[in-house]
């Protein structure tokens, strides 16, 4: 099966919340009601470098991925 680059995900547990989902290589969920980030993958200690640059990256386009997504819901 394939996923989107991006889903969006909710929970009522977790009322404020809104979560994107990140399905590719470094898979991550992050919380945009606080930026919280849970990567979903174990790193060594030689890709921190790389993956800071990746990281920052990753979590702007899925802030913009969530923009556009809640900008289709007004048209």
């Amino acid at each position: 099966m394939e996923f989107p680059k991006f889903l969006l995900g909710d929970n009522t547990d977790f009322p404020d919340a809104i979560f994107v989902i990140h399905t590719e290589y470094p898979r991550f969920i992050i919380n945009l009601e606080n930026d919280d980030v849970e990567w979903l993958e174990d790193f060594d200690k030689s890709d921190e470098k790389e993956l800071a640059t990746e990281a920052e990256i990753l979590i702007t386009q899925a802030s913009e991925f969530y923009d556009r997504e809640v900008s289709r819901y007004d048209d």
